[in-house]
């Protein structure tokens, strides 16, 4: 049987893999050290040129599938890995067949939940771990998504200012349909909150970490999070002709919560107004930072990101200027030569922007110290220096930051 290889982008690199040997023999030249969650397949991660690919195997139409699904997902601008090929066909030396292997893209700056909490998760931190979950599954419901097998496992983690940012890593179950029915959102809510129990069990049993997480404690606030987020996005609101302030005010609240109103129904008579927000979408902070200074970042390093740009413009009278030209100015004269202090063997362990966000959070506590506020490159200083070379790394030593 010929190999094959379908792609939506084709490096002929990828043809020199051992493909002709099982995936967990592999030879360790191969692959990158990375942390990797639980999965019931192999899956291991590969350096290609200046690629980081993770390959996963698993029977020939399924892979086929997970990467259709994928595809869709990117299509859609939901959160989930890049899909790279599917490499069927495979016969190890002595003529046996071997599964076929999807290939995806590494997510930079990204840990599986166990390694979250071996990094030192604090207690108080765990609840935002939750939500990035809840967020991450409201968007794929609001998109028509059903998941199918919702846990931790299938999820991946980046830091996002003080919390974190969810991305999808297994779609094998997932189905892309045009409107998700209520049943399925609750099935997919009962499922997760079942894996996640379990998974938060067995995390306990196993020693790794020193957090005692309540897990009982941990399903109640998914299912209580997600629903009240599902209703805030979605719910019908009814008040008088002489309210109308309201409709603005619903409209902040859901800009609060990070996503944008792109459609709202509104019916009204001559005494009552009704809205229901019809088209939603997350990001809404990222969105105002990439069209101000083409940065691309998760959305609450966004919206610290714009806090500081707020500053600056205020600090700097800069106010009569264009939004974009004070932007361009607090770009190059801050976040660049700040982010440019990080040194190149420490450079991977932290994405740029979770990086200027926690010197700003070192900035505060520096200040707070000295009873007088710190220049921002002296506290950059003092953090490279103290602060983020025993700081847990969010990547592997291994990998370079993505150029």
């Amino acid at each position: 049987m010929a190999l094959q290889l379908v792609a939506s982008r084709t490096d002929p690199a990828l043809f020199r893999l051992p493909w002709r040997t099982p995936l967990a023999e592999w030879p360790e030249w191969h692959l990158v050290p990375l942390p990797r969650g639980l999965s019931r397949h192999v899956v291991r991660v590969v350096r290609v040129n200046r690629q980081f690919l993770a390959i996963k195997e698993t029977e020939e139409p399924i892979a086929l599938r997970e990467y259709d699904v994928l595809r869709d997902l990117q299509r859609i601008h939901q959160p989930a890995v890049v899909p790279r090929g599917v490499v069927t066909g495979r016969v190890s030396t002595d003529g046996e067949p071997l599964p076929a292997a999807l290939i995806t893209e590494h997510l930079h700056y990204s840990l599986p939940y166990r390694t979250v909490f071996q990094h030192g998760l604090s207690l108080e931190q765990a609840p935002a771990l939750v939500d990035a979950l809840v967020v991450l599954l409201v968007r794929l419901h609001l998109a028509g998504f059903y998941w199918g097998d919702v846990s931790l496992s299938n999820t991946l983690f980046r830091r996002n200012a003080e919390g974190f940012a969810a991305y999808l890593v297994d779609a094998e179950t997932g189905e892309l349909r045009e409107r998700i029915s209520d049943a399925l959102r609750e099935h997919d809510v009962t499922v997760g909150s079942e894996n996640i129990f379990a998974e938060l069990m067995d995390l306990k049993a196993s020693g790794e970490t020193e957090v005692e997480v309540d897990a009982l404690a941990v399903v109640a606030q998914l299912q209580e999070r997600y629903h009240a987020l599902w209703q805030e996005l979605t719910a019908v609101e009814e008040f008088g002709v002489d309210e109308l302030y309201r409709v603005e005010q619903r409209i902040a609240r859901l800009n609060d919560l990070g996503f944008d109103v792109d459609e709202l129904e509104i019916r009204s008579d001559s005494e009552r107004v009704r809205i229901q927000p019809k088209v939603v979408e997350a990001g809404h902070h990222r969105r105002e930072l990439n069209e101000l200074t083409g940065l691309d970042v998760e959305d609450s390093q966004a919206r610290r990101l714009l806090g500081d740009l707020a500053a600056f413009t205020a600090h700097r009278q800069l106010g009569h200027l264009p939004r974009r030209v004070a932007a361009r100015r607090w770009l190059a004269q801050v976040y660049t030569p700040i982010v440019d202090m990080l040194p190149e063997e420490l450079a991977g362990k932290i994405a740029p922007a979770q990086y200027f966000h926690e010197v700003l959070e070192h900035r505060w506590y520096l200040s707070e110290q000295a009873g007088h506020e710190v220049d921002i490159f002296d506290s950059a200083a003092d953090y490279v220096a103290t602060v983020l070379p025993g700081r847990p790394s969010d990547t592997s030593g291994a990998l370079p930051p993505p150029s």
